[in-house]
């Protein structure tokens, strides 16, 4: 008898190996059983309080997750992708064993077995992990990253590297420093955008200023960049000072729909997760008035394989607003005014091992973390940055750059070796 049998439902208790009948569930155990079948049964423990584990086949594997009180899982049963994250914040969840290894595993096991939620449950976990009434208009974007991005400059410095680069960095060499794949970063994105000493560049959602400032300083570009969080610009113009390319870098606090002027490049890194599906034409109008007529763009973007809404734990209470398009979105934003997409990479392992950094420092860090905040905030962002190494490593999560110039421009490179030399373009 398989524990989706409808029996199962009446007791009969399922054995973890050889099928031997035994006496049957109490309420407690068979919702334990239920969660984890509704996980894909996940070779992993559960218990309630100090009661007796319930494991699948696999004999539990290495990690376990101890629920506090019966409260706590009444709600996972009722709705594990909202609540999980909040019990856990809130100490009622406790995880016995590598944090990111259990995550890796029910996103495998989940999405192979393809389990859906029972009967009326799924359509109540539907209806609570609905997206919040949110159009990303000015005033929500504003809202929302001041939510995650204005919350200290201080605290980021902790865990990010030196410039502060908060999106995926580039490892060629998979054992090269924190440091040095960021700058690669920056570097491989110049020259896929061919960046010359005349050029005039716009970029989008400009973070701390860190790619900015590098196409000034190596690449003797001028710079417009927008960026709605008031205390990354605070950030990017006192860092343009210090290294005396504020004559060639204006970092202006305004939304990206505001962006006005010809360039020659446009760049965006790690905004087009915040536009919104719903925004995405409005941004490639944007892009087609801002591109002059050999103009070319590069976007920069975590993504997904399937249009699916963001994990409402993390779009509720890290990322509100958040959604991480699928290529094909992401392509259909040029394309829809006349760009052709020249080059496309996946630098999703890339973005793994960015995490493994970051989760690494963060660790380093809680304590600091715990005297900024409190426990729950340290609770919240391990769990957040764990689960984000867990979706890249896994495919949850995809990292797109999408290279693109006017469908009428033959200004394009005839190979990709200028992407490998060892000095910038």
């Amino acid at each position: 008898m398989k524990l989706n049998d409808a029996r199962w439902f009446d007791g009969a208790e399922q054995q973890a190996a050889g099928g031997a009948n035994t006496k049957p569930l109490g309420l407690e155990s068979r919702l334990l059983r239920h969660l984890l079948h509704s996980l894909g049964d996940a070779p992993l423990r559960m218990s309630l309080r100090n009661g007796e584990p319930v494991s699948t086949g696999a004999a539990g594997g290495s990690a376990g997750i101890r629920i506090a009180n019966w409260s706590s899982l009444v709600k996972l049963f009722v709705n594990p992708d909202l609540n999980f994250g909040d019990a856990y914040t809130d100490g009622q969840i406790e995880v016995e064993g590598d944090l990111v290894k259990l995550l890796e595993s029910v996103f495998l096991h989940r999405r192979r077995a393809s389990v859906p939620l029972f009967g009326g449950r799924s359509r109540l976990a539907a209806w609570m992990n609905r997206a919040r009434l949110n159009t990303n208009t000015p005033s929500d974007a504003r809202r929302n990253i001041h939510q995650h991005y204005d919350i200290g400059n201080e605290f980021y410095r902790l865990w990010l590297d030196a410039r502060m680069s908060y999106t995926c960095a580039y490892f060629p060499d998979p054992a090269m420093s924190l440091e040095a794949a960021q700058v690669a970063k920056m570097d491989h994105i110049c020259r896929k955008l061919r960046l010359n000493p005349q050029d005039t560049v716009v970029e989008a959602g400009c973070g701390w200023g860190a790619l900015a400032l590098h196409m000034a300083a190596r690449h003797g570009v001028r710079v417009k960049a927008f960026n709605i969080s008031r205390e990354q610009i605070a950030h990017a113009r006192e860092s343009a000072r210090a290294a005396g390319v504020d004559h060639q870098v204006e970092f202006i606090e305004d939304d990206y729909r505001n962006i006005h002027g010809r360039y020659d490049a446009f760049v965006s890194v790690g905004m087009l997760e915040h536009v919104g599906r719903d925004r995405h034409r409005e941004l490639g109008r944007v892009i087609d008035r801002s591109l002059s007529v050999n103009g070319r763009g590069l976007i920069h973007s975590i993504g997904q394989n399937r249009c699916l809404a963001l994990n409402p734990w993390i779009e509720k209470r890290i990322f509100p607003g958040a959604y991480p398009p699928t290529l094909s979105e992401m392509t259909a934003i040029v394309e829809a005014q006349a760009f052709s997409v020249i080059d496309v990479e996946n630098l999703r392992l890339h973005y793994a091992l960015t995490l493994e950094h970051w989760l690494q420092r963060f660790e380093g860090a809680r304590e600091r973390v715990r005297a900024m905040f409190d426990e729950r905030f340290v609770r919240a962002w391990r769990l957040y940055l764990a689960g984000s190494l867990a979706a890249f490593r896994t495919g949850e999560l995809q990292l797109y750059q999408v290279l693109f110039n006017r469908e009428s421009s033959n200004d394009v490179p005839w190979t990709r070796a200028h992407l490998y030399e060892e000095t910038p373009c």
